[in-house]
């Protein structure tokens, strides 16, 4: 009988792994592999998580420029946003100054309340102008030509000028806040240099 219970303990030994655990040589193997797994899945985790984080700090970087750009773009739309009608309006203003400046001293006798009236208009015009943010480049007959804000429509050798001066103003410019909405239309000087 006691060596019936022996062959008993030794069968419950081989197939139960709680007992005597240390004795046995093959979950010994299945420990390392264990260890070998749980260290694969851990390295394969923080890969995942470094990943992760990877995409996230992206994904926010990407919506903050989304953010800074559509804030640009809305800036821009409310200053510049009304560029086309005010490039379509100057020409305008253009017809009023000549209205203006051919006007003869016997017409402001005859029609003093009409000559009034589009001087009256031209004023409004500019006012509306300013208050949107556009502001005329009105150059002077002898100011050193700037091609950044003038457009020269001819050349010509006038005497008593020195190259590059402005010799005549056909039409004024006009900025929008800190953009060229039309360049002043002006004529140049084109003297050679006196030796």
């Amino acid at each position: 009988m006691a060596e019936a219970k022996k062959k008993d303990d030794e069968d419950i030994k081989m197939h139960d792994p709680g007992v005597d655990a240390a004795e046995d040589e093959p979950l010994v193997e299945g420990e390392t592999d264990v260890a070998e797994d749980l260290g694969d899945i851990i390295e394969q985790l923080t890969n995942e998580r470094d990943e992760m984080r990877d995409r996230f700090m992206r994904a926010l970087a990407d919506a903050e420029n989304a953010r800074k750009r559509g804030d640009r773009d809305r800036r821009e739309a409310e200053q510049y946003g009304g560029a086309k009608l005010s490039r379509d309006l100057l020409p305008v203003f253009d017809n009023l100054k000549r209205a203006l400046e051919t006007a003869t001293d016997e017409q402001r006798e005859v029609s003093g309340a009409l000559i009034e009236g589009v001087e009256l208009t031209m004023k409004e015009l500019i006012s509306v102008f300013r208050k949107h943010g556009i502001e005329p480049v009105t150059p002077e007959v002898g100011e050193k030509f700037d091609p950044q804000l003038h457009q020269a429509m001819f050349e010509a050798p006038v005497p008593g000028t020195r190259a590059g001066e402005i010799i005549q103003v056909m039409a004024d410019g006009f900025v929008l806040h800190d953009r060229l909405l039309r360049p002043a239309q002006v004529g140049v000087s084109s003297m050679p240099a006196q030796t």
